[in-house]
């Protein structure tokens, strides 16, 4: 049986490495979207769900949590019932909307999906440019 040559040898072991350096990166990225998962607005426990968050961005203090379902006269037809989420930024509501899994927008970023409401709450604070939030009334 003859020998392997050289290039064999060095292609081999270069395999090899490459192999082990994508098993290392994505064991890390696993780690690393699970870490963001749980400070990024995700409820815990791997439902996609997104939690409560309160934090203060860029000088604004934005809140967020999943809202009661509404059957007032605010909630849109075809959406009374159902519950959402209820994003606030400085005591005033920014309405966002979840399009199934493809992700959030919110009325300022609409054309923009977001992974999460606070993503989306935050790419708001940005565009609002110390701007306050002006109420969204869908019947006027």
């Amino acid at each position: 049986m003859p020998r392997p040559t050289r290039r064999q040898a060095l292609g081999a072991v270069i395999g090899v490495a490459a192999s082990g350096a994508l098993v290392g990166m994505a064991a890390a990225s696993t780690e690393t979207v699970a870490a963001e998962a749980g400070s990024s607005g995700i409820a815990p426990g791997g439902t996609g769900a997104p939690g409560s968050f309160d934090e203060v961005f860029e000088g604004r203090r934005i809140q967020g949590a999943p809202a009661e379902a509404r059957t007032d006269a605010h909630a849109h037809a075809g959406h009374a019932g159902h519950a959402g989420y209820r994003v606030l930024i400085d005591g005033r509501e920014l309405p966002v909307m979840q399009h199934g899994k493809s992700g959030w927008s919110s009325t300022i970023n609409h054309y923009e999906r977001f992974a999460t409401p606070l993503e989306a709450a935050r790419t708001a604070v940005i565009s609002l440019k110390g701007a306050v939030v002006v109420p969204f009334d869908p019947t006027a």
